[in-house]
């Protein structure tokens, strides 16, 4: 639940209109299949390593057994970087929805009340946040399960005043491509962070009770219904909505009102759509914040415990064992949403998920080679696959073309950024490619001081139990 709920937040309720009217029902749908396939690989990577391997600061961990310690170094401070701006993205959206009840309170206010509640969630022993987040993640999915019936029953003409559309927004104008190949690109690119959380699974990893059995079963299904409900969505609000809709084309997180799922129910009669799907779309939102908390404070604990943070970081309640003074740092950051008072409420969401974004494709990329690395070292160790819990479909095919897609995508985000004048120029260029530079300038400064070699695969450690920074949590309990 807490991969599949933390796939779906805005970016399918929302951004999956935008998706549609800038590469057509086609571009968008060939888009999200695409970043599907790489989220398969990188699924099967990860339920390989973290199966046999579980910790709660897996990138760190993986990075630094197969690849170096200076990878690992700046592939852990890269996740908390991620996760952090993320949550500051997040109950920033989550002011901006509340402006649909209450547009003359002030968005600060909500993003204080909201995260001061994350906050309190996540100082609670884990099982709290796993309660939480399994309703959050339930909620949404049942909205997801009743869109795609009343969708499909749209589409067959028996829901809605209007005749069955048929295949007619799939035929007008340049549908079902629009600006081939361009607009697909840019529509990879949202795609490819609507799937980012996917990977949440190796964190939970660490406080699993049954990681060996729990995380395989997660890998194996959680892909699957990901890929139907968003393939689905879109698929339902192609046939139903033309990609020329203007409405469709003004969505926005500013404008919950015009988003696709609002926009369906409307056309089924349903008047209370705007009201519902926004109290579903914050409710997203704040699963995805809590989810943002709970990544970034496990990455940070475990950058203590390894001394890649100040030791500080590694201290954890005695009574639940959650790392507390790593929660309150990862709040701080969250604290970024002030920052709305001074540059507009929309202009502060834009620069912090431009912030965070590169940082998960970065993510993204340390989890395929480290993967390719980790089987490297199996091989050259002599060991054999039956020992490990989990086996990788199609290796190596898969993580090296999860990393060249993965590539493609930063390198797309210079494309996104300079494009026209809707781009944000310069400003936007350095902002989105911020985490590429800190990730980089981490791994060779680290590289540089301490001289640290790459690893050998001949002399790698396979040894199943992790670090230090998995062995706290008086959480594995139960």
């Amino acid at each position: 639940m807490l991969a599949l709920g933390g796939a779906i937040g805005t970016g399918l309720f929302v951004a999956s209109g935008a998706t549609i009217s800038k590469a057509g029902p086609g571009g968008a749908l060939l888009a999200y299949a695409l970043m599907g396939v790489m989220v398969f690989f990188l699924m099967q990577s990860l339920g390989e390593m973290s199966a046999y391997i579980p910790c709660s600061n897996p990138f760190e961990e993986y990075g630094t057994r197969f690849v170096s310690k200076s990878f690992g170094f700046a592939a852990g401070w890269n996740y908390w970087f991620n996760w952090s701006i993320t949550l500051a993205a997040e109950v920033v959206a989550a002011g901006l929805i509340m402006k649909f009840w209450l547009p003359d309170v002030p968005t600060w206010i909500w993003s204080l009340i909201f995260l001061a509640g994350l906050l309190a969630l996540n100082l609670f022993a884990v099982k709290a946040f796993g309660e939480t987040e399994f309703w959050f993640a339930s909620i949404k999915v049942i909205a997801v399960v009743i869109f795609l019936i009343v969708g499909v029953l749209m589409v067959l003409g028996v829901v809605g005043d209007g005749p069955a559309p048929g295949f007619s927004n799939w035929t007008i104008g340049d549908a079902p491509f629009v600006d081939w190949p361009l607009g697909m690109l840019s529509v990879f690119l949202i795609a490819g962070f609507a799937f980012q959380g996917t990977e949440m699974i190796a964190v939970a990893a660490g406080e699993a009770i049954e990681p060996k059995s729990a995380i395989p079963r997660a890998v194996r299904t959680v892909f699957f219904r990901i890929l139907v409900f968003y393939i689905g969505t879109l698929t339902i609000i192609a046939f139903l909505i033309p990609y020329t809709s203007p409405e469709l084309l003004d969505a926005s997180d500013e404008n919950v009102a015009v988003a696709p799922f609002t926009l369906v129910f409307k056309l089924a009669g349903i008047d209370a759509a705007a009201s519902i799907m926004n109290a579903v779309i914050l409710i997203a939102i704040l699963s995805a914040g809590n989810a943002s908390l709970f990544a970034a404070t496990r990455a940070l604990y475990g950058l203590g415990v390894e001394g890649n943070a100040p030791r500080i970081f590694a201290k954890v309640s005695k009574s639940s064992g959650v790392p507390y003074v790593a929660t309150a740092a990862t709040v701080a950051i969250g604290a970024l949403c002030f920052l709305t008072s001074f540059v507009g409420d929309g202009a502060a969401y834009t620069v912090l998920v431009a912030a965070s974004s590169v940082a998960g494709f970065v993510t993204w990329i340390g989890i395929a080679w480290a993967h390719y690395r980790f089987r490297k070292a199996w091989n050259a160790q002599g060991r054999s696959l039956d020992e490990l819990p989990y086996k990788a479909w199609l290796y190596p095919a898969g993580p090296i073309v999860a990393l060249i897609m993965s590539v493609s995508v930063i390198a797309g985000q210079y494309y996104v950024a300079v494009r026209g004048g809707e781009s944000g120029g310069l400003g936007l260029l350095l902002t989105t490619y911020a985490a590429l530079i800190l990730f980089l300038g981490l791994w060779w400064g680290h590289k540089l001081i301490t001289k640290s070699p790459t690893v050998d695969p001949k002399t790698a450690d396979l040894s199943p139990v992790a670090s230090a920074s998995a062995h706290h949590d008086p959480d594995r309990r139960g």
